[in-house]
């Protein structure tokens, strides 16, 4: 039975690939982080079927000691500070967890577990300000917030272990993934929730940043997928997961609330305090290298993601 350690494991992704690995027959170990109380929700189904370790990304101790106890054979980095507005206001928090915290995984497995595979998240947020369209695994990074700077460092730093230390290290790129298991502060969830919660008539508008900010939208659970694929290799290769697709924030937010026979324009608002300090206008993913040597391919289209993101969270308005 392989066995698989998984960091952020409660998260959206984190809960997805458990239980992908899960049906794979893996054993399945977690990283969670000490909290007063606990944040099992996306994996409450899951739970007794896993191995939790109490850890954080932060403290070199408790990420060597999780490796030396479960010695796995793949490990997959999926902690981060993963909100870019909020690494505005939290630019040193977002470096210590979302870029140096993979130095220290990278530094728990070269001595505690030298000839396991490791996965890092990376994002499309590296590309940033873009210097060509659609972005590949070539294309330079001039990213546009400190999570996109802290994530390039992360990216490097996994290249860097593979040269120096001969570790089979990739990070996949991947673009804009949601589900009904985002965090409510994203923006495809954030619009989901609002449009059950108006026609519930529990709320009267809602407030956006900019419209015509651009994203290359898939669906989560295929994502994971993407993950483990890249594992399953001879050898360590970064990949772009994407759609192809670009979907504008107003297209979301038409599709979203015509899921329930509304018109979007009667109830959305622009707000300047959602609008980023240096905006990312267009990011677009190609693919074409992960098709071609994973044989991957995203199967739920966006209209899909976002009316199962609308019908979820009708049904949890409902109940509440």
């Amino acid at each position: 039975m392989k066995k698989a350690f998984i960091t952020g494991i409660t998260g959206q992704d984190g809960s997805y690939l458990a239980e992908f690995l899960l049906k794979k027959n893996y054993q399945v170990f977690g990283l969670t982080r000490r909290t007063s109380t606990s944040n099992y929700d996306r994996i409450k189904n899951i739970v007794n079927d896993i191995t939790l370790f109490s850890g954080d990304l932060l403290d070199q101790h408790s990420m060597s000691y999780a490796i030396k106890e479960a010695q796995p054979d793949e490990v997959y980095n999926l902690a981060a500070q993963s909100f870019v507005p909020a690494s505005w206001s939290q630019p040193v928090l977002t470096g210590e967890f979302t870029a140096l915290g993979v130095t220290r995984i990278l530094e728990a497995l070269r001595i505690a577990k030298p000839d396991a595979k490791f996965y890092q998240a990376s994002s499309s947020e590296m590309f940033g300000k873009v210097r060509q369209t659609p972005q590949n695994e070539d294309t330079p990074f001039y990213p546009r917030s400190p999570y996109g700077v802290a994530k390039v460092y992360g990216h490097w730093i996994t290249i860097n272990y593979r040269e120096s230390f001969n570790m089979f290290a990739v990070s996949g790129i991947l673009f804009n993934h949601e589900s009904e298991r985002r965090g409510l502060e994203f923006v495809t969830r954030k619009i989901a929730n609002a449009v059950a919660r108006i026609k519930l008539g529990k709320q009267q508008k809602l407030k956006l940043g900019n419209l015509e900010s651009k994203r290359d939208w898939g669906y989560a659970p295929d994502y994971v997928k993407a993950m483990w694929l890249m594992l399953q290799q001879d050898k360590p290769q970064d990949f772009v997961i994407a759609t192809g697709k670009t979907w504008s924030v107003k297209q979301c937010a038409d599709i979203a609330f015509k899921a329930v026979g509304l018109n979007w324009e009667d109830y959305i608002e622009t707000d300047k305090q959602f609008m980023r300090p240096a905006e990312v206008d267009l990011l677009v993913g190609d693919a074409g290298k992960a098709k071609k040597i994973l044989g991957w391919q995203p199967k739920t289209s966006f209209k899909q993601m976002m009316e199962i993101m609308v019908k979820a969270e009708l049904e949890k308005e409902k109940n509440s």
